[in-house]
């Protein structure tokens, strides 16, 4: 279950560089960007399936998603100067308490 984990952390991570370089890319009109969010999508994907052989596809999909969406956030925030507004806050805040219940309270985890 452990390496479950680890493959969906790496998925997200790769996600997440794979997302923010797309920005990068500027509708893949730049080579590099382009070619680092294809290979980062690839190695995330990868690595997505490799924890759907232990944590439940919806359970799975719904961490990937969720911190995801939230780390994408931050970075559109930090890096490309991107305002989050209160209710943005407070939407990241519901997904990351969904994501939480989601780990800690549901017995769907433990395959």
């Amino acid at each position: 279950m452990q390496t479950a984990y680890l493959y969906l952390g790496v998925a997200i991570v790769a996600e997440v560089v794979a997302t923010s370089l797309l920005k990068t890319s500027e509708g893949f009109t730049r080579w590099w960007p382009s070619v680092a969010t294809v290979l980062g999508y690839a190695v995330s994907f990868w690595c997505l399936a490799q924890t759907l052989g232990t944590v439940p596809t919806g359970v799975a999909y719904a961490i990937w998603s969720g911190v995801g969406i939230v780390l994408i956030s931050l970075i559109a925030w930090l890096w490309f100067g991107q305002s989050l507004d209160a209710p943005a806050l407070i939407g990241m805040g519901l997904i990351i308490a969904g994501v939480l219940v989601i780990h800690l309270f549901s017995r769907s985890v433990a395959h």
